[in-house]
Parts: C-alpha cells; sequence; structure tokens
C-alpha cells in the first residue's frame, strides 16, 4: 500500500481505514479495541501518536480500572503496535500520570517508560503540563497535583520538528536586559560553575520570538463535560504544530471525546482516531461533525 504521494492523482491509504487524497483531509473514527485496530494500519504511515490512555486504577466505571501492577503488561503489545506504526521521523507523545495510593506515589510509569525502552523507543523527552486553573487541595502529607507528564518517544533520533511554529513572545525583560550590554554580554560567556553552557546575551537583539521550554501552562477545561477525563484542545494542538504539517497524519488510539480528531481537522491534518466505548466513539463522531458544519462543539 501507498503511503507517499507519488503525484497529485494517487491516494494515501493507511491500511484499510484512512484513505487520503490531495488538498483534501480526511478523518476516521473507528470503534474497537485499538490493540485489534492497529494490526490494521500499515508500517510507518503515521506522523504524529498523541494520546491519553486509562491511568492505573482509574475510571474504572467506564474502562475498567488496569490495575497498576498488571499496567506495563497491557500496555506493552499497544505501543508494539504504535511503534510498528509509527514512520521512522514521526513522535509518540503519551500523556500520563502515576497516583497517589497508601501515601506513596506509584512507579508504574517509571517502569512503563524503562519497559518502553526495551521495546525499541528512545525516550527523547518529557514535557510538563502545567494545569494553571487547577482545583486547591490539601492531604495529611501532600499537596494536590497540578501537573501531567507528557513523554516524548521516537524511534530514530532524527525526527520532524518544526520548532518555529510554537515560539513564544520574548517577553519585557528584554526591554532593559539588552539595553545597555557589557562587554562580556556580547561573547559566549561560559557558565561559572563549569557545566560547559554558555550564552551570548547579544544575540537577542532585535528578536520578538523565543523558543519555549517544555513546560506548557495551559488550563484544564476542555469544553467537553460529556468525558471524564478530556484534555483540553490546546494540549493537542500544541504538539501538533511541533511535529506535523498540513496534509500529515495524527493517530489517537485512545479516542475518548475525539478532541485529537476536532483538532486535527481543525488544523489540516489527517487522523485516525480509535475508541473502545460506543458512547464516547459517539459523542467523537458528533464533535467531528460540528467542525465539519462549523457548529460550536
Amino acid at each position: 500500500m501507498n503511503t507517499s504521494l507519488q503525484n497529485k492523482n494517487i491516494s494515501i491509504k493507511v491500511g484499510k481505514y484512512l484513505k487520503t487524497e490531495p488538498k483534501k483531509i480526511s478523518t476516521e473514527i473507528i470503534l474497537g479495541d485499538c490493540l485489534k485496530i492497529l494490526k490494521d494500519l500499515e508500517k510507518n504511515s503515521i506522523d504524529l501518536i498523541i494520546t491519553s490512555p486509562p491511568y492505573s486504577d482509574q475510571r474504572t466505571s467506564t474502562y475498567g480500572g488496569i490495575k497498576v501492577n498488571e499496567y506495563v503488561e497491557w500496555f506493552l503489545p499497544i505501543s508494539a503496535e504504535l511503534l510498528r506504526v509509527l514512520k521512522p521521523t514521526g513522535t509518540f507523545i503519551l500523556n500520563i500520570k502515576e497516583k497517589v495510593s497508601d501515601g506513596e506515589r506509584s512507579i508504574y510509569v517509571l517502569e512503563l517508560i524503562l519497559a518502553m525502552r526495551k521495546q525499541g523507543w528512545l525516550w527523547t523527552e518529557e514535557f510538563i503540563w502545567h494545569k494553571k486553573n487547577c482545583y486547591p487541595g490539601k492531604w495529611p502529607n501532600r499537596f494536590r497535583d497540578s501537573w501531567e507528564r507528557l513523554l516524548q518517544f521516537n524511534k530514530d533520533k532524527k525526527f520532524n520538528m518544526y520548532q518555529e511554529n510554537v515560539m513564544v513572545p520574548t517577553g519585557d525583560w528584554a526591554k532593559t536586559r539588552l539595553k545597555n550590554l557589557s562587554e562580556t554580554d556580547k561573547i559566549r560567556d561560559n557558565s561559572k560553575v563549569g557545566s560547559g553552557f554558555g550564552k551570548n546575551i547579544s544575540n537577542w537583539i532585535g528578536r520578538d520570538m523565543s523558543y519555549p521550554s517544555n513546560v506548557l501552562h495551559l488550563a484544564t477545561e476542555s469544553g467537553n463535560k460529556k468525558h471524564s477525563a478530556a484534555f483540553p484542545k490546546e494540549l493537542p494542538r500544541w504538539f501538533i504544530k511541533l511535529f506535523t504539517k498540513d496534509g500529515d497524519i495524527v493517530l489517537d488510539p485512545f479516542l475518548g471525546s475525539g478532541t485529537t480528531s476536532v483538532v486535527s481537522k481543525e488544523m489540516d491534518r489527517n487522523s485516525i482516531g480509535i475508541e473502545i466505548l460506543k458512547d464516547y466513539y459517539k459523542i467523537a463522531q458528533e464533535n467531528v461533525e460540528k467542525i465539519q458544519n462549523k457548529l460550536p462543539l
């Protein structure tokens, strides 16, 4: 099967599910178990995978709540298929968070990272989603979490990354800091602690935009109250901007209410979303149809 454009008259087909044509965006939403569905997708066909699977011992009433000591074993067959379908230039973003039980934070996420590295994944980066409007809270031995992990995995050290697409305003600090430069500021001033890092402050003159950090300050509201754990649209939007271009293919194997598919559609990316629960599958379909018809979610 062809997974790249040869000319304007040839379509892309990713397994038996997604068929894309030049200048036409396809959005495929599939009802079923992602482990089974993924086996029907073409090898090396996906540009970006972004998903938030059920966390251990959570969403018991909907997804069953995978036990901590069973989570790695449960997820590895799925990540093996994700490794197969991802392009060598592609990226996998995994939104996941360990829980606290009996006063101690679980280590199943760390165990999963180690197991995926043995599976062949490169753990390239870790982003932090700072939930800037998280509800306050307190327990006897800790405070409420206001962040979640976004783990970046790749197949190869050389992958597509469009950093300019996520640049942010440089900030007011530059107005005063760059006004009167010392001679040291105009050269690569090596760190005094011997770390090998250095900076040339004069390089910032005239620059209105700069690269962001790996901490994403986003609100928690998803705008979708029909799913118990829907992430906000800005979360997949940021990674889609960073790791894909128009016409690329985005996959979410745990689609939920369809946020990744909706954002992909809005951003002119082809997408495949897989959801095992029929109720959420229907909601995802409805949300994508609203985008197609230009209706509010």
